[in-house]
């Protein structure tokens, strides 16, 4: 069972090493194995999927290390098992990387572009002894394989190398049926670690690869082809997910017994990043999307990086997030609402305020004159300064959002309520409820205010105190509507991975509120027929802005334009991380 952990805001995050430093400082010491040799690294996502979260912890380990020890690391795709790998999975996974922050320069690479040195390895390994052709089904490898105690048997680990050769010769060529032969390296059938039992490192698979077309019908397993790739790239250490350690003597074994003519990487193991209320699996990411249980692999409840993009996280938050949690060797749950603690922290400091109203009523200031108009400045973001202002309207008739205002009102209530106290409208008067329009199902249309010609701005020329709260509003004669998405978990059950459950019995029916009929400033139009000019616009971070008193908002990438507003919630302005 992992460990939940719940980190806090005034935590003091260490700039000491983590246990990968430690063992890289060891290696490039004097006397290290890799003393006077430059630290080089690589990221190998297998293209069968959109990059998620998860990702991003490997993505920052592997860059991060590079980065920090002057060196290199690589960008390689693991494209070894063709059956779900698409050139579009490859070009997204460049786009997410981009978008980090992270670049491999002229260092990108396929695992099969190196199909034919990988079949000389394994025709090496033949001529050693160290590997063989099995003739086993699936099913009587699986009877043969033993037991702790009990050796695993292999009725054709004899042959002669000849023999070997030949088969898999035969086997290159297309000549047997798909599972009927294997490839094995001869280790050892009574290992206590399965995975040095006699492992299959070649299979036979009749299927189209996305970027050798029908060249090979053999494909080599990743526990084979991956330590002869990163050898053949001069890669010093291998960093990897835990689940990988059981394989580091496959890795090893490998990469001491082919004659590649470069030193041989070190294989060192992380905890993989887990968070509550999602999945992590690519799997399970793909049946939401092939299912339509979400809109796509964009979607914004999802937990793919390009779902978290087009829900306005932005790179710095969730690079920020990652370096936080750490470098961990047991495995542990994050807390989602963590994560939306870091994107919080980042557009509190960068995202322009303005002024949205989701569920408008119109609210009318009776004593103002009618045709009458004027104009506020209002800061962009009250923690930069340099961000400047941008300026408002205001009229007789005006937007407030329908829970400002209670006929009757509760204990502490401090907003509009007829013979209510005086409220702010941010930027502009205080006003002054008098009464409201009701229709005939007793929904409010309409509430009635006056205002102080004195207080503009906000503050009475007598300085008198203003008991009631300030209200966010928007020009009625200016406002334009739009589309507002509110987004929240996925799941409803924080582990919808746990045993004995169908993850897709925990997903949450609430997770999406779509409204219509909002109203925003004007100056939204202008933001969004700048951005439907951009290039590739999917790609980048929309714009992202805080509706005052409502949350953290962007610009939908995929669907809104300049005709058709919608903003998705980044997340909410309260912040219900435990502090």
């Amino acid at each position: 069972m992992s460990e939940e952990i719940k980190l806090t805001e005034t935590e003091e995050v260490s700039e000491g090493k983590n246990f990968i430093h430690n063992f890289i400082d060891e290696d490039i010491a004097p006397g290290g194995q890799f003393e006077g040799k430059r630290v080089h690294t690589r990221f190998p996502p297998e293209p069968n999927g959109y990059l998620h979260i998860g990702h991003c912890k490997a993505l920052c380990i592997d860059f991060g290390t590079a980065e920090k020890y002057g060196g290199l690391c690589n960008l390689r795709m693991d494209d070894t098992n063709p059956a779900k790998e698409d050139t579009e999975y490859v070009e997204a996974i460049q786009d997410d990387i981009h978008w980090l922050g992270f670049d491999w320069d002229d260092r990108f690479y396929y695992g099969s572009d190196y199909f034919e040195k990988d079949y000389e390895y394994a025709v090496e390994l033949i001529k050693k002894g160290l590997a063989y052709v099995c003739d086993l089904t699936a099913e009587q490898f699986s009877e043969y394989r033993g037991d702790i105690g009990k050796p695993a048997i292999s009725p054709y680990r004899d042959r002669s190398v000849e023999e070997n050769l030949d088969l898999f010769q035969r086997m290159r060529n297309g000549e047997f049926p798909e599972g009927s032969h294997t490839l094995r390296a001869k280790i050892d059938l009574a290992s206590g670690n399965f995975n040095m039992r006699d492992p299959v490192i070649y299979r036979i698979r009749y299927i189209h690869h996305h970027r050798q077309g029908d060249k090979w019908c053999i494909f080599p397993m990743y526990d084979f082809a991956h330590p002869i790739q990163d050898a053949l790239e001069g890669i010093t250490h291998s960093l990897c997910s835990l689940e990988y350690e059981d394989h580091r003597p496959l890795y090893d074994w490998v990469a001491n017994n082919v004659s590649i003519p470069f030193h041989k990487p070190r294989q060192i193991e992380f905890a993989r990043l887990g968070i509550d209320h999602t999945v992590m699996s690519k799997r399970k990411l793909r049946q939401l999307v092939e299912e339509n249980r979400v809109s796509g692999w964009d979607d914004p409840r999802m937990p793919t990086l390009c779902g978290l993009r087009r829900r306005g996280y932005t790179a710095a938050a969730i690079r920020n997030f990652c370096e936080r949690i750490g470098v961990a060797k047991s495995p542990s749950t994050i807390e989602y609402s963590f994560l939306e603690h870091c994107l919080r922290e980042d557009l509190n400091l960068n995202a322009e305020r303005t002024m949205a109203v989701l569920h408008p009523v119109k609210l009318i200031v009776t004593n103002y004159p009618e045709g009458q108009s004027e104009t506020f400045s209002v800061e962009n973001n009250p923690t930069d300064p340099a961000q400047g202002t941008h300026e408002i309207t205001f009229s007789r008739e005006i937007y407030v959002e329908a829970d400002d205002f209670l006929e009757e009102p509760v204990p502490k209530y401090k907003r509009l309520y007829p013979g209510g106290p005086e409220c702010r409208l941010k930027g502009a008067y205080l006003i002054q409820c008098t009464g409201c329009k009701k229709d005939e199902s007793g929904n409010i249309t309409e509430i009635y205010c006056t205002y102080d010609p004195e207080s503009r701005g906000g503050d009475p020329a007598d300085g008198r105190k203003v008991k009631g709260a300030t209200i966010h509003w928007v020009d009625a004669a200016t406002a334009v509507d739009a589309e507002v998405r509110l987004y929240g978990n996925l799941f409803s059950d924080a582990q919808p991975d746990g045993p004995d459950k169908n993850f897709l019995d925990c997903l949450n029916p609430e997770s999406l509120t779509v409204l219509t009929g909002c109203k925003v400033e004007p100056r939204m139009l202008e933001v969004a027929k700048a951005y439907d000019a951009e290039e590739n616009r999917t790609a980048k971070n929309a714009p992202g802005f805080q509706f005052m008193r409502v949350g953290y908002f962007c610009l939908d990438n995929r669907d809104s334009s300049a005709d058709h507003l919608v903003f998705n919630r980044s997340v909410e302005l309260k912040d219900s991380f435990k502090k």
